[in-house]
C-alpha cells in the first residue's frame, strides 16, 4: 500500500492514475475471486471427448495394421501384437494381385492432381472476375453458385452417369476428372475472398503500367488470394481422394480404379474364404491412404495465412 512516506515517484501523481490503480485491484481481486479452475476442467472434458472420438479409428487402425493375419483375429484389437508385422503387411499390400494397389494409388494421385488443381486454378478464375468485373447476368450467376452449393454431390451422381454414359465418357478417367472440375462451394469462397483481399488500386496501378487481365490474375491476384486458394485446394484434396460413390458407378474396369473403390473391392471379398487372407491387408492399405493426406497437410499448412495486403494501400 503506498503512503505519504513513500518518495513522490512511486506515489501515482495524478487522481487519474490514482483511480486507474484501484480499477486495476478490483480487477485482479474479481479475477481471482473466478472459478477458473472448474471451468478449464469442464472445457478441457467437453474437447477431449470429440478428440477422443476421433482419433479412436486412426488409432485402432495403426494398432491392426502391425498385425499378421493370424494374430488380427486372435488378439485383443486395442492392443499390438506379438510380432510387428507392418512391414511383411506392406510388402503384401504392394505385390498383392499383381500390385494392383499401387495402380490405383497412381489413379488416386491422378484424379487428385488434376481434378483439385484444375478446379481450383477455375474457382479462382471465376471467382475473381465475378468480384472484380461487372457484366450482365452477374447476379444471376451468382444466384446460381449458391443454388449449387446447396445441392450434394451424391445427388448429382446419377444424372451425371446418365449424361456421360451418352456421349461415351464413362469407365474413363474423364468420368470421374470432369465432375471434379466444377467446385461451386470453393468459387464462392474464393470470390468472397477476391472482394477483401484485392484492393482495386493495385489491379488500376497494373493496367496504367499496360499489365494484360490474364498477366495480372497470374503475377498479382494469385498471390494475394493464396491464403484462400490453400483452403479451397485442401478442401479439393481431400474430396478428391476421399471420392468414392462418383468412381463407383462411372467406372466398372478395375485399372481405373481409385484407392477408395479398389480398398473397397477387397473389403467386400471378407464374406469369402479369400476375402480372410486379405483382411490385414485392407488395413494396411487403408492405413498407407491416410499418410499421403498428412502429408499433404503439413507441407501447405504454413501457406495458410491471412493479410498478405495489409498495408498495400492507404486507407
Amino acid at each position: 500500500m503506498l503512503t505519504d512516506e513513500q518518495p513522490a515517484e512511486v506515489r501515482p501523481a495524478t487522481r487519474r492514475q490514482r483511480l486507474a490503480v484501484e480499477r486495476g485491484a478490483v480487477r485482479r481481486r474479481r479475477d481471482r475471486n473466478r472459478p477458473r479452475r472448474q471451468r478449464s476442467v469442464a472445457l478441457t472434458v467437453l474437447m477431449t471427448l470429440p478428440l477422443l472420438y476421433s482419433l479412436f479409428p486412426l488409432v485402432w487402425l495403426v494398432i491392426n495394421s502391425t498385425k499378421s493375419l493370424d494374430e488380427l483375429f486372435s488378439s485383443f484389437g486395442l492392443w499390438f501384437g506379438d510380432d510387428f508385422a507392418l512391414w511383411d503387411n506392406t510388402v503384401g499390400v504392394l505385390t498383392y494381385d499383381d500390385g494392383i494397389y499401387g495402380r490405383w494409388f497412381a489413379n488416386t494421385m491422378l484424379y487428385v492432381a488434376v481434378g483439385a488443381g484444375g478446379s481450383t486454378l477455375l474457382a479462382a478464375l471465376a471467382g475473381y472476375g465475378l468480384a472484380k468485373f461487372d457484366f450482365p447476368g452477374r447476379r444471376a450467376v451468382l444466384a446460381a453458385v449458391l443454388g449449387a452449393v446447396a445441392v450434394p454431390g451424391a445427388a448429382l451422381a446419377v444424372p451425371t452417369f446418365l449424361l456421360f454414359s451418352q456421349i461415351g465418357l464413362t469407365n474413363t478417367p474423364w468420368g470421374v476428372l470432369i465432375p471434379l472440375l466444377v467446385t461451386p462451394f470453393g468459387l464462392f469462397l474464393l470470390f468472397s475472398y477476391a472482394n477483401e483481399a484485392i484492393p482495386n488500386e493495385i489491379l488500376d496501378a497494373a493496367r496504367v503500367d499496360g499489365a494484360g487481365e490474364f498477366r495480372i490474375f497470374f503475377t498479382i491476384v494469385l498471390r494475394l488470394l493464396s491464403p484462400a486458394l490453400v483452403s479451397v485446394f485442401l478442401l479439393e484434396v481431400v474430396g478428391a481422394w476421399n471420392n468414392y460413390f462418383l468412381p463407383l458407378i462411372m467406372l466398372s474396369d478395375p485399372d481405373w480404379f481409385p484407392l477408395t473403390v479398389g480398398l473397397s473391392q477387397w473389403n467386400a471379398q471378407a464374406s469369402s474364404a479369400e476375402g480372410e487372407m486379405v483382411a490385414h491387408l485392407v488395413l494396411t492399405g487403408s492405413l498407407l491412404t491416410i499418410v499421403p493426406l498428412v502429408i499433404v497437410f503439413l507441407c501447405l499448412q504454413r501457406f495458410w495465412r491471412s493479410g498478405l495486403t495489409a498495408g498495400s494501400t492507404k486507407g
